[in-house]
């Protein structure tokens, strides 16, 4: 099948068309239904592209991306296409808008293939909460693939399409990407339009992407950034930022990551390893200390919560979607549809974040919360004051299987490694990093400093260069 953009293109070079590739990978869609990555395939709307795009590059005026399959996450809006968030209370909804980073695709001649299972409203780190059940980690059967973009990790790794779109509010994008061996970026905040978006923490919440190229990534994030008119917190950097791209990087290692109890051995063998390669080639390997770790899970959910209780708020069975057929008046259409069309673990979160904005609680927990983002976001600007870039695991582990973490803390402390970028607003990127003992691929995750995805993929590039 066709990993990348330039296997794309080289096909339609040696004469195949875009519907072509379009039929064979819905055949290996088909093939594949066993992993449940997509909830949806576009099947008659992708094939009207795939006809108006050969008739593009017949012409001679097709996108850079003409041919290219990108699937979506099933929480970002489509014109004319159902978006659900995986869960029942927005069954049967179909969007009157398209996202804004989509659209930037589709006017670039890609061929939007379907949507992608993910938890339910991008809540979860192993897309084992969606309502449409568990996604399969393709690398091994009956194991998760991350989460919450995990249809869109294994779509992407499987080949079932050539990118795509995922979401990333503590890890979504990387840690998923870390599991099933694919490139995954959160970039910075407002580097990418939020329009199209489903919420589920406004102030964290970015667009990412999936891929198994290095230089896809760079591709889409160049089509993309930039300022958006309907979304009042995307940036208008430009991009790409003019850096001076030092030739011997200086990089940060958190040295509470490595230490960490909860690392498995093999990861951190390799990471160790790699680090000697690192400072051989001239590179300059600092071990920096970032003394909240411990801290960052808890605040991330204090905060996370308490946005997505005000968010999900408009879900209530009066205005679109599901709506309990039990329902007598308006306060049953309320709790019924609610308590009906939401999973356990939005429940959960909803409610909890209800009561983190309850009177006599929000000065406890959410103002001391946003108090320690910003304490976060001081230090994480002060380590990429003496670094070029900041490294750890993407995940402390690889995948584990489906239905054997039982306790949401456990669940929670998944994104250890990832809710820092998210908390801060920095980049970061996973890269594909190695294949454990157990077959199951890791990855390690880079930092950098707002608006420097360039100098991420400088560094994967050399860190790709140093391992192969």
């Amino acid at each position: 099948m066709y990993r990348s953009i330039a296997a794309i293109q080289e096909a339609l070079l040696s004469g195949k068309t875009a519907s072509t590739l379009l039929e064979e990978h819905l055949s290996r869609i088909e093939a594949h239904k066993h992993l449940n990555a997509f909830t949806e395939v576009f099947i008659d709307s992708a094939r009207e592209q795939a006809i108006k795009v050969d008739q593009k590059l017949k012409e001679g005026r097709a996108g850079k991306l003409a041919g290219v399959i990108v699937g979506i996450k099933d929480n970002i809006c489509y014109r004319g296409h159902k978006v659900s968030a995986s869960s029942k209370i927005l069954s049967g909804f179909e969007s009157i808008y398209t996202a804004t980073v989509l659209q930037r695709l589709i006017d670039q001649d890609a061929i939007i293939i379907g949507r992608l299972n993910c938890d339910e409203f991008a809540m979860g780190s192993s897309n084992e909460n969606s309502a449409l059940g568990p996604v399969q980690n393709n690398w091994k059967a009956n194991y998760v693939p991350g989460g919450s973009s995990g249809g869109s990790a294994v779509a992407v790794s499987a080949q079932l399409c050539t990118v795509s779109l995922g979401s990333d509010t503590g890890g979504s994008v990387r840690q998923p990407a870390s599991w099933t061996g694919t490139f995954g970026i959160k970039p910075t905040y407002g580097r990418l339009s939020r329009y199209g978006l489903i919420a589920y923490a406004s102030s964290f919440d970015q667009i990412g992407f999936f891929t198994n190229e290095l230089a896809d990534t760079k591709l889409l994030l160049e089509l993309t950034a930039g300022a958006d008119q309907y979304d009042a917190t995307s940036s208008s950097k430009p991009y790409p930022t003019q850096l001076t791209i030092p030739e011997r990087l200086k990089i940060g290692v958190l040295s509470e990551c490595l230490s960490h109890p909860g690392l498995d051995p093999e990861i951190k063998e390799k990471l160790d390893h790699t680090l000697e390669k690192l400072k051989s080639a001239g590179h300059q390997i600092v071990e920096v200390s970032f003394p909240y770790l411990d801290y960052m899970v808890p605040t991330y959910y204090v905060l996370t919560t308490a946005e997505a209780s005000s968010n999900l708020s408009r879900f209530d069975g009066v205005h679109f979607g599901y709506r309990s057929a039990d329902a007598k008046g308006v306060e049953q259409t309320y709790v019924k549809s609610r308590s009906e069309g939401f999973g356990p673990e939005v429940k959960r979160r909803i409610m909890t974040g209800t009561f983190v904005l309850s009177h006599g609680y929000y000065d406890a927990y959410y103002t001391k919360g946003q108090k320690v983002r910003r304490i976060l976001k001081n230090r994480t600007t002060e380590l990429l004051s003496q670094c070029d870039v900041l490294l750890s695991p993407t995940t402390p582990t690889t995948a584990f299987e489906i239905n054997s973490v039982k306790d949401p803390i456990q669940m929670y402390l998944q994104d250890i490694f990832t809710v820092h970028a998210n908390l801060t607003g920095n980049p970061a990127l996973s890269i594909p990093f190695g294949i454990h003992s157990n077959q199951l691929p890791y990855g390690i995750q880079i930092m950098a400093r707002d608006f420097e995805e360039e100098l991420l993929f400088h560094t994967a590039q050399t860190i790709h260069d140093t391992i192969c």
